[in-house]
């Protein structure tokens, strides 16, 4: 529910004002000589000319994830209280292949030419933006959704978007659906046991010892079942409390609180933040930290995930920051290494999602050399991951936009959900290990799934 008057409004001429284009919105035709997958456009037919897109300022801050109007179609990216959620339908898009960014990204050039934009604060993120998750794999479905509705907060100013026939007015008048709890949760293996991880693991470590590769990311998935069909703010209200220093995110019912942020661009400036190595504490008292930096094989793996980031932005930027060393990072359950790399833009700005596409998959979460990790893992993992472990966030019209890594989530469909949790495999890894890791990485999910709300 919004809270306080709206203020800030300007008078006279707006800038921002774009005039529409006639005509329904074209899909991206394909690049010459790349198969394309297919793409679907789900929308409810409007006159283009008429549709608008309204932000305004708000006095008051709104508490975002508990504003979400129902308790399913949850869109979110919120980190730390700031961010954005959304809700209703005015554009959707989705894609396949190895160009479903590039033609998300002229799919929403084509939505924004069929609006009128009225967006005084011009900050990023105001106007029509799009949550985006796209799919880990070539075959896996990308998704972008244009909401009728965005609640925002950015550097502590709050605001809203609304596009179409809806008043602010009603939208602050309107009460959320109340948001309840699941119930009782059962678990059961899904596509690849804990048995069958380890398995996956050990076979994997003869590949790399071989020579055909020096890091995969392997990963495994585990099915829960709730008494009630599962509320997604729920999930992301006890995400978001949990674990307020990650990227609480939905996008069609992926919900999670990612770590790892892959990219941010805001105007010229880049910034990544790379985890790889993990370690927890089995015992009060364990030195986390020091040992993990100590690790050998965790350095290792955290320079293979580094590099991979490193070179992709270098190639767009006139000038990157690459710390020499990582650092501990420490959240309520893990320790990893973290890298923050951050840089600048060349003239050629390419958009927040076109470097999420470039940079997927980085080595933590694919592997090294990321042609022929892909290919062990297509081989290892008897499922498909979907979005899980794929770039996931949001994008304005400006290029603007922030994705995390799809980690630490969960696909919800009603009372079943479907959690997913990796690790990433070298030479010297221990299969029993790894597979404890990926136990300790569903814990965020599964606590919040059993909270009593």
């Amino acid at each position: 529910m919004l809270a306080g008057p709206v203020t800030g409004v300007p008078t006279g001429p707006v800038d921002g004002w774009r005039h529409a284009r006639g005509g329904e919105t074209v899909i991206a035709q394909p690049v010459r000589g790349v198969r394309l997958g297919l793409a679907v456009v789900t929308a409810v037919p409007t006159t283009r000319l008429s549709t608008t897109a309204v932000t305004r300022m708000h006095s008051a801050p709104s508490e975002l994830i508990t504003s979400l109007a129902g308790p399913s179609g949850a869109l979110c990216f919120v980190r730390d209280g700031e961010g954005f959620v959304g809700w209703g339908v005015h554009r959707r898009f989705t894609a396949t292949g190895p160009d479903a960014a590039a033609r998300i990204q002229q799919w929403l050039a084509e939505v924004d030419a069929g609006l009128q934009v009225d967006d005084p604060l011009a900050m990023p993120g105001t106007g029509p933006v799009a949550f985006v998750s796209l799919g880990f794999d070539d075959p896996d479905v990308a998704v972008a959704v244009v909401p009728r509705i965005v609640l925002g907060r950015r550097d502590g100013v709050s605001f809203s978007t609304v596009i179409g026939s809806a008043h602010l007015d009603d939208i602050a008048a309107a009460r959320p659906a109340p948001i309840r709890a699941p119930g009782r949760v059962s678990y059961a293996d899904a596509d690849l046991s804990v048995a069958g991880f380890t398995t996956a693991v050990t076979t994997a470590t003869a590949r790399i010892r071989s020579g055909e590769l020096d890091k995969v990311v392997l990963a495994h998935d585990l099915e829960a079942t709730t008494a009630k069909p599962l509320d997604e703010r729920f999930l992301l209200r006890q995400l978001a409390a949990g674990y307020p220093d990650c990227w609480t995110f939905a996008v069609e019912g992926l919900v999670g609180a990612s770590p790892e942020l892959l990219i941010r661009r805001i105007g010229a400036r880049v910034a990544s933040r790379v985890l790889a190595g993990t370690a927890w504490r089995e015992h009060s008292g364990d030195a986390v930290a020091a040992e993990l930096m100590g690790s050998s094989k965790d350095i290792a793996e955290h320079a293979y995930a580094v590099r991979s980031v490193a070179e992709v932005l270098a190639d767009a930027c006139i000038d990157l920051e690459v710390p020499a060393a990582p650092v501990a990072l420490e959240l309520a359950n893990l320790t990893h290494l973290s890298t923050d790399i951050s840089g600048r833009l060349d003239a050629r700005a390419p958009s927040a999602l076109e470097l999420a596409a470039r940079l997927h998959p980085s080595a933590a979460v694919g592997g090294s050399p990321t042609a022929a990790a892909r290919q062990v893992i297509r081989e290892l993992e008897p499922m498909q991951r979907g979005r899980y472990a794929a770039p996931i966030g949001w994008l304005d019209t400006r290029g603007d936009g922030e994705f995390a890594i799809a980690l630490r989530c969960a696909q919800v469909n009603g009372r079943r959900v479907r959690l997913m949790a990796g690790c990433g495999v070298v030479a010297d890894s221990d299969p029993e290990t790894e597979a404890r890791e990926a136990q300790i990485k569903m814990i965020p999910i599964r606590d919040a799934l059993e909270a009593r709300g």
